[in-house]
């Protein structure tokens, strides 16, 4: 080869040089001799070179995480990222054997679709830490402004604020940063052809490997992975769900037992009663079966069943399977008082917008006064027009003048309280069937205040003196939020106890359950949907009624008491309580 053609060559060389190593680009570049170029050019290169460097590599780890990161709380260990996904795989081989132009597609379409699947990954994950199942795409975008409400309510409304813009940023930049990284990445690929074709081919064959032999780093999640395509899958199959479920439903809504049933052939053994139905907030089986609360939730349950047998009450209880978990307490009080199961949003409003009978709506039938006492409504509330109460308290007629305790607006002994003054105590006029929503156990449980003598109640100013420190919801640890937890329902087991020992008389029925469990970071994962259900009076005959049901005796149901679906209740109720 003459000098000449060497001259000539020698640039072609150092370009193909530089495609198949942009590092080597500083080796060539140096001066016609060879000699390496210590001038500031070449510290700009190499200082360009690290960042380009640095970029590809968080570029990649970007990417490993939306495609690797689990959407179930419970699998959120650092076991769970070591997996090798198929889809990854196979989106480099198709960049491979495709031209430029098509992998550039391949590319941004791939990226844009990784990148949705990582805002429904942190979705899911955020669904499954609170409620314990996955984000509904259909029906859950709602309970956004639900998830606002309960932030301001709990931690002011410039957190809720501040959350919110967090929130709408990462959805933004997502798929943003994770399209670019891909494009990036694609580019890459592309330049090192041959070493990315080994090593895709290598991979193919380990993934192979860890199919066959189940291999797993951490228990449930295979190295041989699919779960983007399983989480595609699943929420593709959920949102087919959800758009054939409505017309199932409204045929349910229609079958009644009860519907054309007259009034004087309904709850005629409940006949003079007031009946009261209270939700427990957050009241789950855990309370009375996990080891860090049952003792000491047991031992307020165990001495009011001793208190309130000395008073001449007689109680028994059992467990029913709540439709939600976590949260959505709405829903519990649907399924209950409708006897239909309300999972779910779209059910709920196509409950509201029928004539579907409740619990309560029987009570009025049969001519007793219906009455709703919610201290959580502090706005309007269209579901109270379904429900059809004869009288409705809300957090504003309740009138409560002391301080606020978080999300909740009063202490439930000021809630049972104010009933008591305003309908238990009156003498005349007809039967009052209630229902009554309690709310100091209320996430994010924070401390309540001491129990007081009734007599002091008043106006609930009396509260900023028994307070016990309890303060607005600050940052803490698990244990001491589970610790709140435990307290929160004790303390209102407790005021439930002493206000049926105060006021109760041979005329009560008080019916009391939990709405749902509380979220995971309390129960942990994979807890039951189920709560505890209680019914006392002083009438044996009453109990007498359900001694069919198999319910057992006290406060306390043990780990054999039977478990109902929840939405079994009402027609049980009405079918024991029947002619």
């Amino acid at each position: 080869m003459s000098l000449l053609t060497r001259v000539r060559r020698l640039p072609t060389q150092r370009r193909r040089a530089v495609r198949d190593d942009p590092a080597a680009g500083e080796n060539l570049g140096g001066t016609p001799g060879g000699a390496a170029d210590d001038g500031p050019g070449a510290a700009g290169r190499t200082k360009h070179s690290v960042r380009s460097r640095l970029a590809t590599v968080l570029a990649a780890l970007l990417v490993l995480l939306a495609l690797t990161a689990p959407y179930d709380f419970g699998r959120l260990t650092p076991g769970a990222f070591v997996r090798i996904p198929l889809e990854a795989l196979l989106v480099v081989a198709l960049l491979l054997a495709l031209p430029p132009r098509g992998s550039r597609l391949v590319a941004t379409l791939a990226g844009v679709a990784l990148g949705l699947l990582g805002v429904l990954k942190l979705l899911d994950l955020a669904f499954s830490a609170s409620l314990s199942r996955a984000f509904d795409l259909v029906l859950d975008w709602a309970l956004l402004d639900e998830a606002f409400g309960f932030v301001s309510e709990s931690f002011g409304r410039p957190g809720a604020v501040g959350a919110a813009v967090g929130l709408a940023l990462v959805a933004v930049a997502l798929p943003v940063l994770v399209t670019l990284s891909v494009l990036r990445l694609s580019r890459l690929v592309v330049r090192h052809h041959t070493g990315t074709t080994r090593v895709v081919a290598a991979m193919v064959v380990v993934w192979v490997a860890c199919a066959a032999f189940g291999v797993q780093v951490a228990p449930g999640v295979p190295v041989a992975d699919t779960s983007a395509t399983t989480l595609a899958n699943g929420h593709g199959f959920q949102v087919r769900l959800r758009l054939n479920d409505r017309k199932t439903f409204s045929a349910a809504i229609g079958a009644d037992a009860f519907r054309d049933t007259p009034g004087d052939q309904l709850l005629t053994a409940l006949r003079g009663k007031d009946v009261v139905v209270a939700f427990v907030e957050s009241y789950g089986r855990d309370a009375v079966e996990d080891p860090e609360f049952a003792p000491q939730v047991g031992a307020v349950l165990d001495d009011g069943t001793s208190r309130l047998r000395s008073a001449g009450f007689a109680a028994q209880s059992g467990f029913l399977t709540s439709p939600t978990f976590g949260g959505g307490s709405w829903l519990a009080h649907a399924t209950l008082l409708s006897g239909l199961w309300i999972d779910n949003d779209q059910r709920h409003r196509t409950l509201l917008a029928s004539d579907r009978m409740t619990l309560g709506g029987a009570f009025r039938r049969a001519d007793w006064q219906t009455v709703g006492v919610m201290p959580a409504v502090t706005r309007a509330w269209p579901e109270g027009a379904f429900y059809g109460y004869d009288r409705f308290y809300d957090a504003n007629t309740l009138a409560y003048r002391g301080p606020k305790f978080s999300f909740g607006t009063m202490p439930d002994q000021y809630t049972l309280s104010s009933w008591q003054r305003l309908e238990q105590a009156k003498q005349d006029g007809p039967a009052v069937m209630a229902e009554i929503a309690l709310v100091s156990s209320h996430s994010p449980w924070t401390p309540v205040p001491r129990l007081i003598d009734w007599t002091d109640v008043g106006d609930g100013a009396i509260f900023r003196d028994a307070a016990g420190g309890a303060k607005g919801a600050t940052r803490r640890s698990t244990t001491r939020i589970r610790a709140d937890y435990r307290r929160s329902i004790e303390y209102t087991l407790s005021t439930l106890i002493s206000y049926v020992e105060t006021y109760g008389d041979d005329d009560l029925v008080f019916v009391f359950l939990g709405d749902h469990q509380p979220a995971p970071v309390i129960t942990g994962q994979n807890a039951s949907h189920d709560v505890p259900i209680t019914i006392i009076t002083r009438d044996r005959a009453v109990l007498d009624r359900i001694s069919g049901w198999g319910w057992q005796d006290g406060l306390k149901p043990g780990p054999q008491a039977p478990v109902w679906r929840m939405d079994a209740f009402r027609d049980r109720f009405l079918t024991a309580f029947g002619p």
